[in-house]
């Protein structure tokens, strides 16, 4: 099992920036490929951005490349998802998810285990 917890949601401008933290417990993080997801009120959660258990992959939604870079510190257990010029339709719940698999990085059923959820608003 690997417990994850988010945080770093908040409200922040349009054009703003925000650092989102996920802190993974249980089983050894560094075995694991990581993914953040979104889910705006009456859509579907959505693929934001994932990298390798390694961090040597990394893989964007079109919508955020060129803003967004997620990255993490196995010596921390911990995966970040930097997010600049952010725009009122990257409001959503942001999800923390790990996977065991090395493949399937762009969909939910991809990810063993997920995380609760932070929010993040961005206002006009």
């Amino acid at each position: 099992q690997v417990q994850l917890v988010e945080s770093g949601g908040g409200l922040v401008q349009a054009g703003g920036s925000l650092r989102l933290s996920c802190a993974a417990s249980g089983r050894t993080f560094s075995n694991y490929g990581m993914g953040w997801f979104r889910q705006a009120p009456g859509k579907e959660r959505e693929f934001v951005a994932a990298l390798s258990w390694t961090g040597g992959s990394t893989y964007y939604a079109d919508s955020v490349k060129g803003r967004f870079t997620i990255s993490r510190d196995n010596a921390k257990n911990t995966v970040y998802l930097q997010m600049n010029s952010l725009n009122p339709e990257d409001t959503a719940v942001y999800y923390c998810a790990a996977k065991e698999s090395s493949s399937g990085y762009y969909t939910t059923r991809g990810y063993d285990y997920w995380g609760q959820g932070t929010q993040v608003t961005v206002s006009a």
